[in-house]
């Protein structure tokens, strides 16, 4: 029997081991990847430290890793649209039969691993300019601040807008809505580095979001407009409040950070007399990691800056304690299995 290592989360103890395996056989419709990176993203440390349980997990035990890029190695029976050798990345999740949307390292085997499995249907082809590392982490670290900007909120050139929270996935919302024609791009983060970060990526300001004085400031910026949208990235229930302050008429407030704290909005008159909207945000669509992969391939995204740092497979539990204590304040750490 083939065998393989792979870091594997038990989720009654919630507690991360990298192991030896059986190496999975692609079946119908499926292919074998050998994965080249997999990205270590703030799901992966909710989902050790208990915030997030898997729904539809047979068993308790899975392999981690939603965001993954590799080569095909082995094709199973009636593969039609897919070659051994080819370079893709992965979506990072696939309905199944019933329609439920399922996950990729959380309700089925991921990427933290030598070889994972996918349904043909899952498979992007990725260019050979495209760096693995690059290419792991458009699925979920890209596509879900994309598919905010694009389709949940449908920013439009010249619109107004902020996002709080700028780390792996608020960074890159940064440089999606400069590369769309938003102005001016606010970030909101307490963490200096942070904000000098958004500011290399495209940010317009970057300010201190428990500075005083700073929904003010946001007011100037906006010529006392207030913000078209409004993007929470950090998930905490102060930054709602302060976004919701802030919004323009018609404005929206797009929550893309996850908490279980509730949402209250205190003058609910004004919010309607305003057309205000507030939008749940999650994941992306197919469609969004392609449209990704090709303006990478165009030449219109750089996402080199966006690795953090890798390391191998082994190192795994120390990747999720490095962004688990935001050491380095890092946008994404890729395993390389």
């Amino acid at each position: 029997m083939a065998v393989m290592r792979a870091a594997r989360l038990d989720v009654r103890t919630r507690t991360l081991e990298v192991t030896e395996v059986a190496r999975p056989v692609p079946g119908r419709g499926q292919v074998l990847v050998r994965v080249k990176a997999a990205g270590v993203c703030l799901s992966d440390v909710h989902l050790i430290d208990g915030t997030l349980t898997p729904r539809h997990l047979r068993g308790d035990v899975v392999t981690l890793g939603h965001e993954v890029a590799g080569v095909v190695e082995e094709l199973g029976p009636d593969v039609a649209g897919a070659a051994v050798g080819d370079r893709v990345t992965l979506q990072a999740g696939q309905t199944d039969r019933s329609g439920r949307v399922l996950t990729r390292g959380v309700d089925y085997d991921g990427g933290w691993a030598e070889y994972a499995l996918a349904d043909e249907a899952t498979l992007v082809p990725i260019p050979d300019n495209l760096p693995f590392d690059q290419a792991s982490i458009i699925p979920d670290a890209v596509s879900t601040p994309w598919a905010a900007v694009t389709s949940t909120a449908a920013v439009a050139p010249a619109e107004a807008v902020a996002v709080w929270g700028v780390g792996g996935l608020g960074v890159h919302a940064v440089m999606l809505l400069r590369l769309i024609g938003a102005a001016p791009v606010i970030a909101a983060d307490p963490d200096p580095v942070a904000r000098d970060r958004a500011l290399a990526h495209g940010a317009d300001a970057a300010l201190d979001s428990t500075a005083d004085g700073f929904l003010e400031r946001i007011g100037e910026l906006t010529g006392g407009r207030g913000l078209a949208a409004a993007f929470d990235f950090a998930g905490v229930p102060v930054v709602r409040e302060q976004a919701l302050r802030v919004l323009s008429p018609g404005g929206r407030l797009v929550l893309v950070g996850l908490t279980d704290k509730p949402l209250e909005i205190r003058d609910g008159t004004r919010f309607s007399y305003l057309g205000q909207r507030v939008l749940g945000h999650y994941g992306s669509e197919p469609e969004h990691v392609v449209q990704l992969v090709d303006l990478v391939g165009a030449g219109r995204l750089d996402l080199s800056a966006s690795i953090s740092g890798t390391c191998p497979l082994e190192e795994a539990p120390a990747a999720v304690e490095r962004l688990e204590r935001r050491t380095g304040s890092p946008v994404r750490l890729v395993l390389r299995p």
